[in-house]
């Protein structure tokens, strides 16, 4: 594709490339190497009040590596890894990787048969578990289990400070529930076990597989991403790009990231995990987003330079009373993914903080990032802005033919961020791509002619209405434009009369609002078909654990009650 057919790039800001240059590749343990040498007396991670220099992290990254090889594990195996954010959660990671092992993630919120089936699929030969959640692992039968379990508890890391933080999970607040996993490790066995060892590196490629990440099973089956170093480093070096305009080349004062997303979630694992890393930064990590509490604090002790999140933690930060009385002055960027950025949300931070929602684009299977607007925007777009570097797209009909410019189709993505394929699913890896190797993402979008991007929504998503496409973020932001509104879902469900009907599911900031009132907001703002025929009021929306708004157990809810 030449540069006729890439008008983005002639709106990319100052500084930013049209293509990003990593040659040879590297993996990421090279990265990661030559980050812990050349910030070996800075603070990597911070969590909780405790502190890990990154010389520490590259000595327990060792020991880690130095045992899974003494335990006859090869290169190439998979190592599960089953926890929330903790001060050692990187330092596992790396481990893995400089061990030549691939890493897999799993939602430690997983029910029994969930974990057996991630389980069963990549087939790991360890897994590092939170203790919190060991008693999920030990009702699978011995067979349905890993070879080897290590058992990592909240406080890892933290030295004296951990003593107390593991006494008041496991006997103030009760966290810990009754397990039985005999041969079981704990982390403290395995540091000291890989003292005893001599590590020998092994011989890593930049196509070697780093990463299984599993999609997150919100639209079907959730499949395993096989994510290469050289994927994941690339997409480093693409959000390094587009970051430059107000993050310069990270050559300065050391930059801290607020991670408040679960690093098993590939948008907090490379913009928070591997990109603070690689860059050098201070990782300021949170254990569970929905306790603003810990955010305002961690805030307040560190402020951040960035801050990646998504559209529900943004909301409700920025509707904190505490919230808004921290200090912003260093805050440089706020990246807004995992879901649509909805405008009265973006308003409402940027008014709080000064700063405007960068909102992006990405899917568990291109490491993330495909898209984002201008790094230096000072309004909302509502868009997911243009290709990042190295990136092209095409807008696909329902038989892979290109649509005109400026209509509607489904988003394909090439690029250097994009996956091998799925695991173990050839059939499948075949027909989420294009006969010339573009990635098909299931998300309907639309391209201007400036090259900006508006996703309209998630092709399974989409609601027909008597033959009329009806897409439930257009009538999301209607209805979160309404100032007694918190948050709101749209579904289709079944009607005699249309084939499909708009409901509403919406959560009130205002406890006086009716029905009644909501319909008379939309008709004003919407054309018929597309108006919800029925809201439901709620306490809350099921979320997955970034905070999406999970559509799709709304309309599993809706269905199990007809």
């Amino acid at each position: 594709m030449n540069n006729e057919h890439k008008p983005w790039l002639d709106y990319y800001p100052e500084g930013v490339p049209a293509e990003i240059s990593i040659d040879p590749p590297v993996s990421l343990v090279d990265l990661l190497n030559e980050a812990c040498t050349k910030h070996a007396d800075r603070v990597a991670l911070n969590f909780m009040g405790a502190q890990m220099r990154y010389s520490e992290v590259d000595q327990q990254a060792y020991l880690l590596a130095s045992w899974l090889q003494a335990q006859d594990i090869k290169a190439g195996s998979r190592i599960a890894i089953m926890m929330p954010n903790t001060l050692v959660n990187l330092c596992i990671l790396f481990g893995v990787l400089r061990a030549g092992m691939v890493v897999v993630n799993i939602n430690p919120q997983y029910t029994p048969p969930e974990l057996e089936r991630q389980l069963q699929d990549c087939q790991p030969d360890a897994i590092f578990i939170l203790e919190n959640f060991a008693h999920v692992l030990a009702q699978l039968s011995p067979h349905a289990r890993p070879g080897h379990i290590v058992i990592s508890a909240a406080g890892d890391g933290m030295g004296l400070r951990g003593v107390a933080v593991n006494a008041a999970a496991r006997y103030l607040k009760r966290m810990i529930k009754p397990y039985q996993l005999p041969g079981s490790y704990s982390y403290a066995q395995v540091l000291s076990q890989g003292k005893q060892n001599t590590f020998v590196s092994p011989n890593i490629h930049a196509d070697d597989i780093a990463l299984l990440q599993y999609t997150g099973g919100t639209t079907g089956e959730p499949k395993g991403a096989c994510l290469t170093h050289a994927n994941l480093g690339a997409n480093i070096a693409q959000i390094k790009a587009v970051a430059y305009p107000v993050l310069g080349d990270f050559s300065g004062p050391q930059q801290t990231i607020l991670c408040a997303l679960p690093l098993y979630h590939i948008f907090a694992l490379t913009l928070c995990g591997l990109l603070g890393l690689q860059t050098g930064m201070r990782i300021v990590l949170i254990s569970d987003p929905r306790d603003l509490n810990s955010i305002i604090r961690a805030w307040r002790a560190h402020p951040p330079t960035i801050f990646p999140s998504v559209n529900t933690l943004y909301n409700a930060l920025s509707s904190n009373t505490s919230f808004v009385k921290l200090d912003f002055s260093q805050l440089a960027l706020c990246f807004g993914g995992g879901s649509a950025v909805q405008q009265a949300v973006a308003e409402r931070w940027l008014s709080v903080t000064g700063r405007s929602l960068i909102e992006g684009y990405g899917l568990s299977e291109t490491s993330p990032v495909v898209t984002a607007n201008p790094t230096d925007s000072t309004e909302y777009s509502g868009n997911i802005g243009f290709p990042v570097p190295s990136t092209l797209v095409r807008f696909l009909g329902e038989n892979d033919e290109d649509v005109p410019p400026g209509e509607m189709g489904e988003l394909a993505i090439k690029g250097p961020q994009v996956m091998l394929g799925y695991w173990k699913r050839p059939g499948e890896t075949a027909e989420a791509f294009t006969s010339d190797g573009y990635f098909k993402s299931g998300d309907i979008a639309v391209m201007d002619k400036t090259g900006r991007i508006t996703l309209v929504d998630r092709k399974k998503d989409m609601i027909l209405v008597s033959g009329f496409n009806v897409y439930p973020n257009e009538i999301e932001e209607v209805l979160m434009s309404h100032p007694g509104v918190h948050e709101a879902a749209v579904v289709g469900i079944a009607s005699e009369h249309s084939g499909e009907a708009v409901k509403a599911f919406v959560v009130r900031s205002d406890p006086e609002l009716t029905e009644q009132a909501l319909k008379q907001w939309s008709r004003e703002r919407l054309t018929a078909y597309k108006r919800p025929r029925s809201i439901e009021f709620r306490e809350s929306l099921p979320k997955s654990n970034v905070g999406k708004i999970l559509r799709r157990t709304l309309r599993d809810e809706e269905a199990a009650s007809n």
